[in-house]
């Protein structure tokens, strides 16, 4: 079981990242539950190292884990943000 997270949808695709190796798939929208969409986190099967995209399960709880950590990284970023122009 791989999880995979979808960066974004462009249909007919979704563009999936691989959680352990950060590699990227163009997936059929049709090979993916309906309403798919971006920051959704998936547990795929696999065999032969193929994933099995149609037995894909959705897991709610690491996506908002995740929603949690890129909030806490925006709002140290936002801290650290001095505010007005930039000069270059």
């Amino acid at each position: 079981m791989r999880i995979w997270v979808v960066d974004r949808v462009e249909p007919p695709v979704a563009i999936v990242v691989a959680d352990d190796d950060e590699r990227q798939v163009d997936v059929p929208l049709a090979s993916l539950p309906a309403g798919v969409r971006a920051g959704a986190v998936r547990c795929v099967p696999e065999e032969d190292e193929a994933p099995l995209w149609e037995a894909a399960k959705v897991d709610e709880e690491q996506r908002r884990v995740r929603m949690r950590e890129a909030e806490a990284a925006l709002d140290r970023l936002r801290r650290r943000d001095p505010g007005g122009d930039i000069v270059v």
